[in-house]
């Protein structure tokens, strides 16, 4: 009897002492305030956000339309903070759980604002692409990523404080550790500067063609803290480490002002020197009076009897083309081609092709 005696007082005495000084009462609340804290949430993720998105897609701007969007998911953790605020009021601020409801608070408090000073980067990162006119777009991205990397540490640190953890003393215990780690982490660092000597000396962009002797060509897509990405001409990525480019020459073709063309064409050697100077003269005229070839002082076009070679004369035919679209560039070209044979055909004369001659002598 006295073992069902003190069992039966051991459940009186949760019923009404609760745990950790909270009655079976009060832990129903929390429990309650928390459950619909997360109704709460998805309401307003389904209803007010609607609501809202609504009357901000009536403006003509669209700076507010992104800013609503990056802001909606900080904002449904709003309802979280607001019960977690009210539960902290509910209890006794000097007792032990109340302090610790009041840091919770303080945390969640915390993140929501950070949270949302991040999200807020992400529409008004538009105006950081003014800068491109002065930086590269790349570094106008790390800009970008490195505010956010600081509004996250600065988050981080700014939670440890609220649980009283100082990050001073941290950062001093890992200065020993972070020597250690730069010491076995010299290419990262190479890497590092590499890249960010490539965005301040503008040796390539985002969307330039390039070429690295050994390496590869293809258009870059993304130059990151360690590496560059580049894709292929048959779309093949690859990532080549930073400090290739600071020790390896670098073709850009992106930069350059025109493309060129450059052929030699082999004629026959029973071609006269009337035919071969009319045909020379036909192609010059072509190219001086077509709008798709550029001619000035600085790029000349040439049209010129080279040499005479094995089994042909060669005409040298070298100029630039007023464009740097591929596509373009290579409709120019078969325009040139096409110009180039009618042109040969009609004053008679016949391209050359390897060929050999073999004379037999006949002995009597």
């Amino acid at each position: 009897m006295d073992l069902i005696r003190n069992l039966y007082s051991q459940i009186i005495r949760v019923f009404s002492d609760g745990v950790f000084g909270l009655s079976l009462v009060d832990l129903a609340i929390i429990f309650v305030a928390v459950i619909f804290s997360l109704l709460v949430r998805s309401v307003i993720a389904r209803i007010l956000v609607n609501k809202v998105k609504t009357l901000v897609s009536k403006t003509g701007n669209k700076i507010d339309d992104k800013l609503f969007d990056a802001l909606v998911p900080p904002f449904r953790l709003l309802p979280i903070v607001i019960v977690f605020l009210a539960i902290t009021l509910y209890f006794d601020i000097e007792s032990t759980l109340g302090l610790y409801f009041q840091k919770i608070n303080n945390t969640l408090s915390t993140i929501f604002v950070f949270w949302l000073i991040h999200q807020a980067l992400i529409p008004f990162s538009n105006l950081f692409n003014r800068l491109e006119k002065i930086l590269t777009k790349g570094l106008v991205l790390w800009i970008i990523k490195s505010l956010k990397y600081l509004i996250i540490f600065l988050g981080i640190v700014a939670v440890l404080e609220v649980w009283g953890i100082k990050i001073g003393p941290v950062i001093a215990g890992l200065g020993l550790f972070g020597v250690a780690v730069a010491l076995g982490a010299q290419d990262l660092f190479k890497n590092l500067i590499s890249g960010i000597m490539i965005l301040l000396e503008k040796r390539f962009q985002l969307g330039d063609v390039i070429k690295v002797p050994g390496h590869t060509e293809g258009t870059v897509e993304h130059i990151g803290f360690r590496s560059t990405l580049i894709r292929k001409f048959d779309s093949t990525p690859i990532t080549i480490p930073n400090y290739i480019f600071a020790e390896a020459p670098i073709l850009n073709y992106t930069n350059r002002n025109y493309r060129r063309i450059n052929w030699t064409i082999g004629l026959e050697y029973n071609s006269t020197l009337d035919q071969i100077k009319k045909l020379t003269n036909s192609i010059s005229h072509y190219l001086i009076n077509n709008d798709n070839f550029m001619i000035n002082e600085n790029y000349k076009s040439f049209v010129r009897l080279e040499k005479f070679n094995d089994s042909s004369i060669d005409i040298l035919i070298i100029c630039f083309t007023s464009t740097q679209d591929w596509d373009k560039y290579l409709e120019i070209k078969e325009e040139l081609a096409m110009k180039i044979k009618e042109y040969v055909e009609n004053i008679g004369l016949n391209f050359a092709f390897p060929s050999q001659s073999i004379y037999i002598e006949k002995n009597n």
